[in-house]
């Protein structure tokens, strides 16, 4: 067995189960579910983009590169802020002012760095897309999708810029913010799942 293969074979599989769970969790509102699939879900991204920066060409190897180190910057980001909300926020008393900046729902300065380490995924995909040299189908659609994945950036970098998040926490049980997510599942699930089959050729 390539141990290469393998590895980013199980990563896809992470990626792809985490996702849909999220989804789910997401749907039926139960937080502490998509704190910890969310725990779990960039460790699946390192193993499949180091996969795929691992088959890129000589002469793609810089954006492999760029991608697979954006990787490690959202695991950094994304484990931060969940790791956070299922100990230090679910286990412990927190005053008013440490609860505005740590509680996820609060969407303050930890709802932040989720969105900043997602936005750094978004571009790690992005660049991983554009190392590729699809040999198929199923690795055309998956370069696409995650080079146009790459958009996210933007949003989850210059909207919480904006303020716009502040006004949420007044108020509303923030089931818009939930169906968003969902439908960033929807997008991404498909990505997992050819990654997947990327990799068991």
């Amino acid at each position: 067995m390539d141990l290469n293969k393998g590895v980013s074979k199980i990563g896809s599989a992470i990626v792809t189960v985490t996702v849909f769970l999220f989804a789910v969790f997401l749907i039926i509102n139960f937080s502490m579910g998509y704190y910890f699939v969310c725990l779990i879900l960039p460790i699946g991204f390192i193993m499949m983009t180091a996969g795929l920066q691992s088959e890129c060409e000589g002469d793609r190897k810089v954006a492999a590169n760029i991608g697979l180190t954006l990787a490690a910057v959202y695991c950094t980001f994304i484990m931060f802020v969940y790791f956070t909300q299922l100990t230090t926020v679910h286990n412990e008393q927190l005053n008013e002012q440490a609860t505005n900046l740590l509680k996820f729902d609060r969407f303050g300065l930890i709802f932040n760095f989720d969105l900043l380490g997602y936005g750094v995924m978004a571009l790690s995909t992005f660049f991983t897309g554009l190392s590729m040299t699809p040999k198929n189908k199923t690795d055309k659609w998956l370069r696409a999708l995650m080079m146009i994945h790459g958009v996210f950036y933007f949003s989850c970098t210059f909207m919480p810029i904006t303020g716009m998040f502040v006004k949420m926490s007044s108020g509303g049980d923030g089931i818009g913010g939930r169906l968003a997510l969902v439908a960033w599942c929807v997008y991404f699930l498909p990505i997992g799942i050819l990654s997947f089959l990327h990799f068991a050729e």
